[in-house]
């Protein structure tokens, strides 16, 4: 199982099959083992974050770790409940003790490196997630790709996280947090026909963010689009009244 939460809030978790109200399982009794009901606890735990229900998700995955305390998945999804709930300290050792038991989990060395890019420690967060875009058995690598490329933007290496971002694009062309990137980037490089091209590719598969709009009002202003920046003004403050690129963009001259 992979469980893989991006950087940005675009990109769901991933959505197992599982036997969700246990559906088909037999119930949680019977002889099964304490491994195999922390695996339908862990599995519930996820499946219910997928449905927002985080609650419901921590009661789960707590119950999973009693039952089985070194199933390392079971830690990486407690990692991804925790910075959901905002609680980056626990995120945190949830994700090392993860590592600790697997120490090439794709997954966890995804979230993990994630986290702490996110988290002011991103010299350490992209050894991880190089060391996952290198791994042979990455069959999902535009995932680690983009993360480790909006690392490197942070660490203000454009140029090889561009090609970071290229590559997860080849990999999967319509992978929404990589062009949402390549919008961003472009824009921030002066190319502001490419940053309107990767937008109009982020369009067809995915609906306008806060981010996105941000950026595509900021690119029509530097094209001298006054009509087409007044526009995506209105859309910003329309759909998204309350993010910190609607008061940027309320503050602008």
């Amino acid at each position: 199982m992979q469980l893989d939460r991006r950087i940005t809030s675009k990109t769901p978790l991933l959505v197992l099959s599982v036997c969700f109200g246990l559906v088909g399982c037999g119930g949680l009794g019977g002889s099964k083992s304490a491994a195999e009901l922390a695996d339908i606890h862990m599995q519930l735990g996820v499946r219910y974050m997928n449905l927002n229900k985080l609650d419901s998700a921590k009661e789960n995955l707590l119950q999973a770790l009693q039952e089985d305390g070194g199933n390392h998945q079971t830690f990486n999804a407690l990692g991804v409940l925790y910075e959901r709930l905002n609680q980056p300290d626990s995120a945190g050792k949830y994700y090392e003790k993860a590592l600790s038991l697997v120490s090439d989990d794709l997954s966890v060395l995804n979230n993990y490196g994630r986290f702490l890019c996110e988290h002011n420690e991103k010299a350490k967060g992209i050894k991880y997630l190089e060391q996952a875009v290198a791994s042979p058995l990455n069959d999902r690598p535009w995932l680690a790709l983009t993360n480790a490329g909006l690392c490197l933007l942070g660490l203000g290496d454009l140029i090889k996280a561009e090609a970071y971002f290229r590559e997860a694009l080849q990999q999967s062309a319509d992978y929404e947090p990589a062009l949402q990137a390549m919008q961003n980037l472009s824009y921030q490089k002066g190319d502001f026909w490419a940053a309107k091209g990767y937008l109009q590719r982020y369009l067809a598969v995915a609906k306008h963010t806060a981010e996105t709009l941000w950026v595509a009002w900021q690119v029509e202003r530097a094209l001298g689009n006054a009509n087409s920046a007044g526009e995506y003004k209105r859309l910003l403050l329309e759909q998204f009244p309350l993010s910190e690129h609607a008061k940027k963009i309320n503050a602008a001259p």
